[in-house]
C-alpha cells in the first residue's frame, strides 16, 4: 500500500497545479474617467492580452465622475472574484478619501495588482497663445483671472495647479470636467485659457501642432517632449506625481491575485501594448504588486499630511 501510495504521488500533484485560477465569465475592466484618455488605449491592450490567455472576453467600460470615486466605488462593492478590476491613478484611492467625507472608498477598499504607468501631468495652451511658459502663465494670472479645466476637483492635475497658486501667486478660476479629453476641448474653442491634464492625453494634440505643452508636473521631463521644462526647472515648486495602477476589490483570493500580477506583467512586455504606449506617448512601467501596494499606503498616508498643510478641507 504504501508502494502504490508514493508510486502515486505525482498524478496527485496534478490537479493542484491544474487548479491555477481561471475567470469563469467574462470580465469588466472599469475605468473610471470620461472615454478618450490615454489609459482607455492601454487598458484596452491590456484587456485583449486577458481575453487570449484567460480565455473569457474582457470588456473595458467607461464609469466617470467624483474625480474617479464614481467607478472605483463600483470596482470596490462588486464580487471579490477577479471579474471586475479598475484601471486609475491614485486620486480616487489615495487623495479623494481625504477631500470627501464617507466616501465609502480607500486603500482597504482594494487589493492592488500591479503598478502600469506614471501619468506626468502638464499643462497645455492652444497653439495660438502668447504663454510659452508656466512662468508666463503665472504672470497673466497676476493681471487677470485665468480660466482652466481638469478632470474635478483635487484632482491631481488640479493639484498641480494649486500648487503652481502657492508657490508664485495668480488667480485661475477651476472648471472641473470628466476626464481630460473635454477639458481641452474647451480650451481649443477658447472658451478656457488652458487645461490642466495628463500628458498623454494631450500628445496627439501636442503632436499635431493644435495645442502647446508648457510644462509638466513630473519631478522628470516626459521622454517624448524634453523639450519642455518641469515646473520645478522653471523655478516654482510645483511637483505632483500620479501612478496609473490595476486594482481588484478587497478580498480578492491570493490565488486570482497572483495569475492577475502575472498576466499584467506580461500584457505590458507584448508587442501590441508597447505600440499603444508608444503612440499615446505613455511613461510605462511595470511595478509589482508588493511595490505598488506599498506604494498606494504611503502616497496614501502623504496626502494625509500634505493636504491639512495645504489648507484642502473635507467637503
Amino acid at each position: 500500500m504504501l508502494r502504490r501510495a508514493l508510486l502515486a504521488l505525482p498524478f496527485l500533484a496534478l490537479p493542484a497545479a491544474a487548479q491555477e485560477w481561471r475567470p469563469e465569465r467574462p470580465m469588466t475592466i472599469v475605468l473610471p474617467y470620461a472615454p478618450g484618455s490615454a489609459a482607455d488605449g492601454y487598458s484596452r491592450a491590456m484587456g485583449e492580452h486577458f481575453t487570449r490567455v484567460l480565455g473569457q472576453p474582457v470588456t473595458v467600460v467607461n464609469r466617470d465622475g467624483g474625480s474617479g470615486t464614481v467607478g472605483m466605488r463600483a470596482v470596490a462593492q462588486a464580487a471579490p472574484d477577479g471579474l471586475t478590476l479598475g484601471i486609475t491613478p491614485m486620486t480616487p484611492v489615495v487623495v479623494q478619501p481625504h477631500m470627501v467625507r464617507n466616501l465609502g472608498i480607500g486603500p482597504d477598499s482594494f487589493a492592488p495588482v500591479c503598478g502600469i504607468a506614471e501619468n506626468v501631468l502638464g499643462v497645455v495652451v492652444r497653439d495660438d497663445s502668447p504663454w510659452r511658459s508656466l512662468r508666463d502663465l503665472v504672470e497673466e494670472a497676476k493681471r487677470r483671472p485665468l480660466s482652466y479645466g481638469s478632470p474635478g476637483p483635487n484632482s491631481l492635475p488640479f493639484l498641480g495647479i494649486w500648487r503652481v497658486q502657492r508657490s508664485a501667486g495668480g488667480s485661475f478660476e477651476h472648471i472641473p470636467f470628466r476626464g481630460d479629453p473635454p477639458s481641452m476641448t474647451e480650451t481649443l474653442a477658447g472658451r478656457l485659457d488652458f487645461s490642466a491634464v495628463v500628458v498623454a492625453s494631450a500628445s496627439g494634440q501636442i503632436a499635431s501642432g493644435r495645442m502647446r505643452l508648457i510644462g509638466v508636473f513630473s519631478d522628470r521631463r516626459h521622454p517624448d517632449f524634453p523639450d519642455v521644462p518641469t515646473a520645478k526647472e522653471q523655478g516654482l515648486d510645483a511637483v505632483q506625481l500620479s501612478f496609473v495602477g490595476m486594482y481588484a476589490p478587497r478580498g480578492t483570493p491570493e490565488p486570482t491575485l497572483q495569475v492577475l500580477e502575472r498576466e499584467c506583467r506580461n500584457a505590458m512586455e507584448t508587442e501590441n501594448f508597447r505600440q499603444v504606449a508608444r503612440q499615446l506617448n505613455v511613461v510605462a512601467g511595470f511595478r509589482s504588486r508588493a511595490d505598488f501596494s506599498a506604494m498606494v499606503r504611503d502616497e496614501y498616508a502623504s496626502f494625509g499630511t500634505i493636504l491639512p498643510q495645504l489648507g484642502v478641507r473635507p467637503e
